[in-house]
């Protein structure tokens, strides 16, 4: 473990036990976080961030606190998730004001549930400040909606970290409306695959959208179909998020252009 120090540790309380925030930091951008995270952040003795989460200038949002990357990376995990409770676990239990910092949302797909549990199990005071989750800003940030009057009435949000079933990929590719992927690109191939292998059309939209809310945003625009020789062209690279589904076209083309290609494939179904 690296710990980047901005300064000596608070003395927290002063007395007995500190207090645990597990603070949601949204996609990236600072300005992003919620007014609860910055005021969390302001009050900390110690914060222990994500790679994801903002922390590009987070000696001036915690200017009072020690701070310590525990970021993980792809095959690349220098600090332990029970390394990272026990690090929240300990300065808490020495008087101090914690902060765990993670990007998006801290309770879709972030571990913070068992970092709650960790908390309350070692009698530790900890609360949940919800976070902007990139499943939901990164797409918008692109100019893409995931649900859309006449094209889309839902969205189901999953994680491409681990490989799917194919149970799983049967209920994903029946289900219609939107799919949001997170952490997807390693599996890339097994998804695209999958949800093709159970009935979805090889050209449904894809949007690859790289680094949301950063100065070097990108969204590769493809199809289940295309999209791994796209991203080989392109070298598409985490942290992304894939969108799959008729939004794409939306964003692309406009709604009543989606809205023909959606009538129009219906009807071939229909024939």
């Amino acid at each position: 473990m690296n710990p980047a120090r901005a300064s000596e540790p608070g003395t927290g309380t002063g007395t007995g036990t500190g207090t645990v925030a597990i603070v949601g930091g949204g996609p990236g951008d600072e300005e992003l976080l919620t007014l609860a995270a910055v005021r969390e952040l302001e009050r900390a003795d110690v914060v222990l961030y994500d790679r994801l989460a903002p922390h590009a200038n987070l000696h001036r949002l915690a200017p009072h606190a020690l701070l310590i990357d525990v970021g993980k990376r792809p095959h690349h995990h220098p600090v332990s998730q029970a390394e990272i409770e026990q690090l929240m676990v300990d300065h808490a239990l020495a008087g101090r004001r914690v902060v765990r910092l993670k990007g998006g949302d801290p309770f879709v797909f972030g571990r913070g549930g068992e970092e709650l549990l960790a908390c309350r199990r070692a009698g530790v005071p900890a609360r949940v400040v919800p976070g902007v989750s990139s499943a939901l800003a990164v797409p918008a940030s692109a100019g893409i909606p995931l649900t859309h009057r006449g094209v889309s009435h839902a969205f189901t949000v999953i994680s491409g970290h681990a490989p799917l079933t194919e149970s799983e990929f049967e209920h994903l590719a029946g289900l219609g409306g939107t799919i949001v992927v997170l952490m997807g690109i390693t599996n890339l191939p097994s998804i695209t695959a999958g949800l093709v292998r159970h009935g979805m059309r090889a050209d449904t939209p894809l949007a690859a959208i790289e680094r949301g809310f950063s100065p070097s945003s990108r969204t590769t625009v493809s199809s289940l179909a295309d999209i791994l020789h796209d991203s080989h062209a392109v070298g598409i690279t985490s942290p992304a998020v894939l969108v799959i589904g008729e939004v794409v076209a939306v964003a692309q083309d406009g709604d009543d252009a989606a809205a023909a290609r959606i009538d129009s494939l219906v009807a071939l179904a229909g024939s």
